[in-house]
């Protein structure tokens, strides 16, 4: 029987633990509902926050308050409001003013010499999290008494409100032997190590924490994730199907919520859209990078080796954003990569979790509603600064390709321009809508009667891509009565509601790939 892996780590609290793994990263909640962002609500989120470290820190030792007591006053500074306040005179919305306030004294505590400095972020991060949490109705779940807990870091908040009576340990990622988890671990005689480097390890898998040589033990067959490979294109030959005529046709799933990815089987390509506005409803999520991830990330395990394109915020419009209404900057309409642009505190926000979720799966990003080529230029842009910003602070990260929808005409008929987007995805509802002058409501309707325009565009549109991965993730694509001019058009690659793939696999195999019906069909 093969020997358990033993991986050397820090010790940052003596003793010996062992237990069921539990996984930090893991998303253990439900979507949050919407929460409006106003002051008012910002305020009150804090006092609940404050509330809460108030009744964590009764009958707390003397240490364990000193640390309640930081965290209660940086939320009661006010320097930290007035900041806020200045960013909202800048017209920021008033969480992304207050959470980039916060991001900032992250990185200065980041950028220190001393250890001791560089080991307070996390109190901060505690501090903005509980608050997010607070303002979604989603405050941090503990985890199971006895467990080994697992991750990059830990919150000192989730430190105090856990039962450590029943035994369970921690090992952590990276951390800090000078932070103030590791100052309560050692007060509470809780085994501890850090600096374990990344492992392999799902719930419940036993672990073991050797605080006393600085190790942790992981089960046979364990082992440390190496460093993520180049980003390849979202290809697959995973879920391939044929035409009567021998041609490969991959067909994925457009999912609108992480639940849904339970839905992906083995013989589905993967997900070719994951609509991220169904899971961010309102500002307080949108604004919440740690949940952003957790979301990403359970997507993309669960995916496996499939690949996952998801689709930055569609918001604006008819999609609105619980909080995001209320600022008079925002013109009537401003939908998309515009808005995102037009607000890039929420596209930077996105941009990290997914830029953080990408070293779990094979991941691309789809952005929504593009027009022009600088729109996927800026955002790219975008991607890369957050990159670097995630670099200097040593979070694990990869660039993923970014590829655009297509969905405006005008973008269509110009595709050969958009030299910097890695692949292309049809979405014919929009499509069909402003190429048919339609309105959301009468664009059913009418798409019947604008199909043959829409294809014809489509078909001129793939030969415009110039070689580029090409799919379609609308309506259209679901509908067998298109399958042979979308064929026809050049198409091999369909994203469909996962009710869908079905009759489109069999509407499928009774085609040549030119669209027209095999012999014998």
């Amino acid at each position: 029987m093969a020997e358990p892996l033993r991986l050397k780590a820090k010790s940052a609290s003596p003793g010996i633990a062992s237990g069921p793994a539990f996984l930090a990263e893991e998303p253990k909640a439900a979507s949050a509902p919407g929460t409006a962002g106003g002051y008012g609500a910002l305020e009150k989120a804090i006092d609940i926050s404050i509330g809460e470290l108030e009744r964590l820190a009764e009958g707390a030792d003397a240490e364990s308050r000193d640390i309640i007591d930081f965290q209660i006053e940086v939320l009661r500074d006010p320097t930290i409001a007035e900041a806020t306040g200045a960013r909202m005179q800048a017209d920021e919305n008033v969480v992304f003013a207050w959470v980039a306030t916060l991001d900032a004294y992250v990185d200065e505590l980041e950028a220190a010499d001393e250890e001791q400095m560089r080991a307070r972020a996390i109190d901060i991060l505690d501090i903005k999290n509980r608050v997010l949490g607070a303002l979604a109705g989603t405050p941090v779940a503990d985890f199971p008494p006895g467990s080994v807990f697992v991750g990059k870091d830990m919150e000192p908040s989730r430190f105090l409100a856990h039962d450590w009576s029943k035994g369970g340990g921690i090992a952590l990622f990276a951390g800090s032997t000078a932070g103030h988890v590791a100052l309560l671990a050692r007060a509470k005689s809780v085994p501890m190590v850090v600096a374990t480097g990344r492992f392999s390890a799902t719930d419940g898998d036993p672990v073991g924490v050797d605080g006393d040589a600085g190790a942790v033990i992981l089960k046979a067959g364990g082992m440390l994730i190496p460093p993520p490979a180049p980003a390849g294109d979202i290809k697959t030959e995973s879920g391939e199907l044929r035409t009567a005529d021998g041609v490969p046709i991959l067909i994925s799933i457009n999912i609108n919520d992480a639940a849904e990815i339970d839905e992906l089987d083995p013989a589905t390509a993967g997900v070719g859209l994951m609509r991220s506005e169904f899971s961010v409803t309102s500002i307080a999520d949108a604004a919440n990078e740690e949940r952003q991830l957790a979301i990403y990330r359970r997507v993309l395990e669960q995916a496996g080796d499939k690949p996952v394109i998801i689709r930055m915020l569609d918001i604006g419009g008819d999609k609105p954003l619980a909080g995001l209404e209320d600022l008079p900057a925002l013109e009537p309409g401003l939908r998309g990569i515009r808005l995102l642009l037009a607000r890039p505190e929420i596209a930077r926000v996105q941009a990290r979790a997914l830029l953080r979720a990408a070293v779990f799966g094979k991941l691309s990003v789809m952005l929504p509603m593009v027009t022009f080529p600088d729109e996927v230029d800026r955002m790219r842009e975008l991607f890369r600064e957050e990159a670097e910003k995630l670099g200097r602070r040593a979070l694990q990260h990869r660039m993923p390709p970014i590829g655009m929808m297509v969905e405006v005409p005008s973008a269509a008929l110009m595709l050969d321009t958009f030299g910097s987007a890695a692949f292309f995805s049809f979405g014919t509802n929009d499509l069909t809508q402003y190429l048919a002058a339609s309105t959301r409501d009468g664009n059913e309707a009418d798409a019947g009667k604008a199909a043959p325009a829409v294809l014809r565009l489509i078909e001129q549109a793939v030969k415009l891509a110039g070689g580029k991965p090409v799919s379609i993730c609308g309506d259209m694509a679901g509908d067998p009565r298109y399958l042979p001019g979308l064929l026809a058009a050049g198409l091999r690659h369909f994203s469909v509601a996962p009710a869908r793939r079905p009759a489109i696999r069999s509407a499928m195999v009774g085609l040549n790939a030119d669209g027209t019906r095999a012999a014998g069909e």
